[in-house]
């Protein structure tokens, strides 16, 4: 199964949810989480076609500009 496949079946999970909430708060927030796993599926589709290629500068030292981890 593809990401952007994944992303559909969360957003159709989380549609069925936001059918079966009672609170109109909490099933406007479920619906709302489904569009955005909708536009996941979107760019993932988007990303799966574009042909990029990935060079990294080796001579960047860690830490330094673009080196470093983003998460600590």
């Amino acid at each position: 199964m593809s990401p952007a496949d994944r992303y559909r079946a969360l957003a159709a999970h989380l549609r069925t949810r936001a059918v079966a909430e009672q609170s109109s708060v909490m099933r406007a927030q479920w619906a709302n989480l489904a569009q955005c796993y909708i536009r996941l599926a979107e760019q993932a589709d988007q990303n799966s076609r574009a042909d990029i290629v990935y060079e990294f500068d080796r001579s960047v030292r860690r830490g330094g500009v673009g080196g470093g981890s983003a998460c600590a």
